[in-house]
């Protein structure tokens, strides 16, 4: 199936871990990802942008520079530019939606 601008998604569909589906346009890259209990994204800094998390189904613990938040079902952050953070599924897996500003392509010199 192709994604992209115009075509509707289903953010329930689709198995596996990590990521399930992905596209980007110009402008934006979205990511739909699974993880299993206890799994996730290890701790990381991205300091090029501000990410919009929105977990679809189960439970996901983020922590952002220290502070430690759970989400589930249904509930969104902004993780901003130049924080460091992690993201860990909770005792039932998590899927969440990631939605950031495209990065430019690296170019090299």
């Amino acid at each position: 199936m192709t994604y992209g601008p115009g075509r509707l998604l289903d953010l329930r569909s689709g198995v596996g871990r990590a990521v399930l589906w992905g596209f980007a346009t110009e402008d934006l890259n979205v990511n739909l990802l699974a993880w299993p209990a206890g799994d996730g994204v290890g701790s990381h800094t991205n300091a090029e942008g501000d990410v919009l998390i929105v977990v679809v189904d189960g439970e996901l613990s983020v922590n952002i520079d220290g502070d430690v938040q759970a989400m589930g079902d249904g509930q969104a952050i902004v993780i901003p530019r130049g924080a460091t953070r992690s993201l860990t599924a909770g005792v039932g897996g998590a899927r969440y939606l990631s939605a950031h500003r495209r990065r430019p392509p690296l170019t090299l010199s």
